[in-house]
């Protein structure tokens, strides 16, 4: 239950427990690591130090919010507290209730974290869309604990994994699985799906941060964890394991490439992109060995040409190349990292080492490796599966709600929430509050849609005279409601809105942290309490703002993103249209929406209005029918309009008009919603976010969309985030999916770009809308992320032994006949230390990742993505192109290699593709001396570029580019296996015909000496 504000009797018992057994306290900072240092005196600790103290009291808990970094010493364990920037301080009074808690209390809600070098948490789901299979289970417990002890050796007993939970999904039969608590599919670290990419079963992860940064999930397919073959290829599932979890928890990439497989050396070798570089194996040609120089044509190399390994190797790394090697057990490091490699670890971590980039991580930084030579344990598993949706309507009705319709608003989002968007045999109930809570309506499943009716029938039509706001009485009425259930709260919902502040909202963290529910915040107007976001850090739910802006749709969009967390698509609600002006008198709003193939099932057009009569509607469909008011149903109260298309929707253009007949201007709204057409097509999604939920002036946000069809990105999308603040006006923002600037991968399918122009302090609401026009599908060919290395085949006892080919999916291009349209929030996040006046010039041009480098004739051409005066917004003042014969000086001393003229090249729009070219004579002269004064003979060149702006800010070094400037030698070209087979038959036969010749001249010299030698025996008789 949830403890009331404390009576004065336990205050003073609190304040002698603080006094007398805890002399610090532990202070929570809503600013991230950008945040004022600690003062002198302090000693900063990690999380992962600070759990270990917890750790080690009964009296202590931890939890893990994002944005959260270090915690100073002399603050410590009891009191915890929050503080904004006007000082505000909230004490979580835990007291000695927590003794009575049992030890995996200790990390409820913390999420995946590291504790006395173990994992504890992770987290693994299966897709509802994944067949019940015997084998899955035991394959993926045997799989994580092969990687936990792989892992441990290759930190050098440095990390293991200590416990893991696998969701398995409702739709398995049940059996004794415990109860899904905060857990669901959405938050998983490990999913997996039976989607398959055009490589079929690839594991891979997805990264859309840059070096070091920890990658979203892991994803399996259930075929991999199934089918034994594919070990052949990839090598043990633990050891894909732990490839793949360098690449999610490090933000270390992959060191081969499969785009460029060789590549000419310093010393001007064809050399194999491996790390490192004493892996041995043979050049194959068409399926036989070759020597290297068969390999490369006119600078181009061959196609069909490949490097085989042997299977037997010296080598011990690296994991992060060729995990399927016995005798890889190692990441690369320094002494064997491979820095003139063309691969991604490369060209995204600076050419530093896997390992360098690992042992920076805070895992490594705040642990030390075990002692003693013993192995850690195993890890343990716990099976849990979602029982029966339950969700909980929590609901302010203070005087607050009074405010810029803010009642209004929430009637009409709830009530369409409640007929359309949650999902059938959900059971939901609705409780509300001001100073005290109240239970509105008891837990009731909506099997039909007079359960939805009946719902709707209980929210709230009044506020409050009272202005007091206690969340915690709504709270627990909430929790009384949805344990009536099954007796707790695990696995429920609760969407709490409010718009009050409440002072005393620190006295519930603790319950919700404990309840096992997840706990959705959406907060209306400036005023609401600063701290209402931390319900939804501890419990693993979303944040939402809704500005008081009477044409804003911020509050359907919130209801609409809260989804069941499953993972089932195609049972959930996509949002293809979410728009709202002030429309003058006699005046219209007027537009059309896509309605595509994909989608189409359950299609329920949503209009809202302002004053007591609504405007006059009118919809098309793509044929031409026409529907009018008396098609909609209309709720005059909460001034809603609906319609529901049954069946399945024309896919094509909708088009709908708003007139406004009133005398008065008055916000219309529209909102448009439906689902999959078919349990087989998986329509276009977007999932929108941001990098953190806070952040302080001048550190920017990144901004994401993941825009796909399954798992298969979708290119070419128009991808626009609207951003409201408490205030100003909306700020929209174009996102791109280019590889530069913020978004770090080209053509994976998520759109990213920098926010940075904050025009007020306090939250901020994000909205991503998705359009992409009629065309052929722009569809990727591959799944993005980094890939774990599939080996084609083997070198053993000197005999080639080829692997099966990867199994091709293919995916014909499918016309695009009508493009698509895709809504949705990206939730809220805060800003602090924005200045008042005019913002000072504090953002350089953003690092340039894609510089490349190609040598043809006597130039060589530059090519880079161009970043903008203020990270990747605008157009920078000029570039700073250097080159250097060695790797180590560009790298070490940027600012000492040759300096190219640039006085020609003006930056153009942030971006643009630029291209560059200059002269190669002036590297080709002659070798270039080293510090040490001894010369480095390389026909490989440099090169690495940094922006400036107009106020001489200049961005980091980009990526270091590489260029050969060996001439080489018009080879012939390798003929193909019909010229080969008809050279070895002219061959043939022409030894065939020397032999013959041979044979006869030999016969007849013969003959003629025998008949020589004969006459003179005559001779000599006679």
């Amino acid at each position: 239950m949830i403890q009331e504000e404390a009576q004065p009797q336990n205050r003073q018992v609190w304040h002698r427990l603080e006094k007398k057994d805890l002399q610090r306290q532990v202070s929570f900072r809503s600013t991230p690591d950008f945040a004022k240092k600690a003062p002198p005196s302090s000693q900063t600790l990690s999380p992962s130090k600070f759990r270990k103290k917890l750790s080690a009291s009964p009296l202590t808990t931890w939890h893990n919010v994002p944005g959260r970094t270090s915690v100073t010493e002399p603050e410590v364990f009891l009191n915890m507290t929050h503080r904004d920037s006007e000082g505000r301080v909230c004490s979580l009074k835990f007291v000695t209730l927590l003794v009575a808690f049992s030890p995996e209390f200790l990390f409820l809600g913390a999420g995946l974290q590291l504790r006395d070098n173990g994992y504890d948490g992770l987290l693994v789901a299966v897709n509802p869309q994944v067949s019940e299979d015997q084998n899955l289970i035991p394959n993926i417990k045997e799989m994580i604990t092969e990687a936990s002890f792989y892992l441990f050796n290759a930190t050098k007993r440095r990390v293991f994994f200590r416990n893991v939970k696998i969701l398995i999904p409702a739709t398995w039969k049940a059996s004794n699985y415990s109860k899904v608590k905060q857990e669901s599919y959405e938050k998983a670290n490990v999913i997996v799906t039976d989607w398959y990419g055009a490589h079929g079963d690839d594991p891979y992860t997805l990264q859309y941060r840059g070096c070091g940064k920890e990658g979203k999930y892991i994803h399996f397919t259930s075929k991999f964890l199934l089918n034994d073959g594919l070990t052949a290829g990839y090598g043990s599932r633990g050891r894909v394991f732990v490839h793949e979890w360098a690449h999610f928890r490090w933000g270390v990439f992959d060191e081969y490439n499969n785009e460029k497989p060789f590549y000419i050396n310093g010393q001007s070798q064809i050399e194999v992109t491996r790390c490192s570089s004493d892996i041995a194996g043979i050049f194959v040609c068409e399926k036989g060995p070759c020597p290297q120089e068969n390999c490369i044509i006119s600078k181009i190399f061959q196609e069909g040409c490949m490097f085989i390994y042997n299977s037997t190797q010296n080598a011990t790394s690296s994991i992060m190349f060729m995990q399927s090697l016995s005798s890889v057990v190692e990441f690369c490091n320094a002494s064997t990292h491979n820095q003139e490699a063309p691969n991604m670890q490369n060209q995204m971590c600076s050419l530093r080492s896997v390992w360098d980039v690992i042992t920076d991580s805070d895992d490594f930084v705040n642990s030390l490796p075990m002692s003693g030579t013993e192995l850690p344990p195993p890890p343990t598993f716990s099976l849990a599966q979602a029982g029966d949706r339950v969700v909980c309507l929590v609901l302010d009705v203070s005087s607050k709600m009074a405010e810029a319709d803010r009642l209004l608003q929430l009637q009409q989002a709830a009530e369409f929430y409640l007929m359309q968007i949650v999902e059938i045999h959900t059971f939901v109930g609705i409780a509300s509050f001001h100073s005290k809570g109240e239970i509105r309506a008891q837990l009731h499943q909506i099997n039909n849609d007079d359960d939805r009716k009946l719902l709707v029938s209980y929210l709230p039509v009044a506020v409050s005279a009272e202005a007091e706001t206690s969340v915690c009485s709504g709270l627990k009425k909430g929790f009384e409601v949805v344990e009536k259930l099954n007796g707790k709260a695990f696995g429920s919902v609760m969407i709490l809105v409010t718009s009050g502040d409440d002072e005393h909202i620190s006295n519930c963290f603790l319950t919700a942290l404990s309840s096992g529910s997840t706990i959705h915040t959406i907060a209306l107007g400036s005023s609401t309490v600063k701290n209402l976001e931390e319900l939804s850090h501890l419990t693993g739910g979303l944040r939402f703002f809704v500005p008081d802006k009477s044409n804003a749709n911020s509050m359907i969009d919130a209801f609409s993103r809260i989804s069941s967390g499953t993972g089932d698509i195609f049972q959930q609600h996509i949002q293809l249209e979410s728009t709202g002006e002030n429309v003058k008198p006699q005046h219209q709003l007027k537009n059309t929406v896509t309605v595509d193939d994909r989608v189409g099932n359950d299609t329920t057009f949503l209009v809202m209005w302002q004053t007591s009569g609504p405007p006059e509607i009118i919809l098309f469909d793509p044929n031409g029918r026409k529907y009018n008011m008396d098609d909609f149903i209309i709720n005059l109260p909460f001034r809603t309009a609906h319609l529901w298309i049954p069946g399945t929707a024309k896919p094509g253009l909708w088009t709908y008009t708003l007139n406004n007949t009133h005398h008065s201007p008055q916000a219309l709204k529209v909102t448009v919603t439906s689902r999959a057409s078919r349990s087989a097509m998986p329509p276009a999604t977007v999932e929108a976010f941001v990098e953190r939920d806070s952040t302080h002036f001048p550190h920017p946000l990144m901004i994401y969309a993941i825009v796909r069809k399954g798992f298969y990105p979708i290119l070419n999308a128009t991808v626009i985030a609207t951003i409201e603040p408490e205030t100003a006006d909306p700020v929209m923002l174009k996102l791109f999916d280019d590889g530069a600037g913020a978004d770090i991968i080209k053509n994976d399918g998520i759109y990213s770009r920098y926010f940075f122009s904050f025009p007020v302090n306090g939250r901020y609401s994000l909205k991503v809308h998705v359009n992409h026009s009629p065309s052929i599908s722009t569809l990727a060919h591959s799944i993005p992320g980094s890939h774990a290395m599939y080996a084609p085949g083997y070198i053993t006892n000197g005999n080639i032994q080829m692997n099966a080919p990867r199994k091709s999916v293919g995916r014909s291009e499918e016309e695009q006949k009508w493009g698509f349209s895709r809504i949705s929030s990206g939730g809220s996040f805060s800003v602090l230390g924005v200045p008042a006046g005019p913002h000072p010039d504090v953002f350089p041009p953003c690092k340039i990742i894609d510089l490349e480098a190609v040598k043809e004739e006597e130039e060589v051409i530059l090519s880079w993505t161009a970043p903008g005066e203020d990270l990747d917004q605008g157009q920078a003042n000029s570039y700073e192109i250097r080159v250097s014969k060695s790797l180590q000086n560009i790298q070490d001393d940027f600012n000492n290699a040759i300096l190219v003229n640039t006085s020609k090249l003006n930056p153009q729009q942030a971006g643009t593709k630029e291209i560059f070219k200059f002269s190669s004579e002036l590297f080709t002269n002659g070798p270039e001396y080293q510090p040490d004064g001894e010369a480095q003979k390389s026909h490989r060149i440099y090169v690495a570029i940094r922006a400036v702006d107009r106020n001489s800010l200049k961005s980091a070094i980009s990526n270091i580019a590489q260029a050969s400037l060996l001439i080489l030698p018009n080879s012939s070209p390798v003929l193909d296996r019909d010229n080969l087979i008809l050279k070895g038959v002219l061959t043939a036969i022409g030894v065939i015909g020397i032999i013959c010749l041979t044979i006869v001249v030999t016969h007849c010299v013969l003959n003629r000496k025998k008949r020589a030698g004969k006459k003179e025996n005559e001779t000599k008789l006679l």
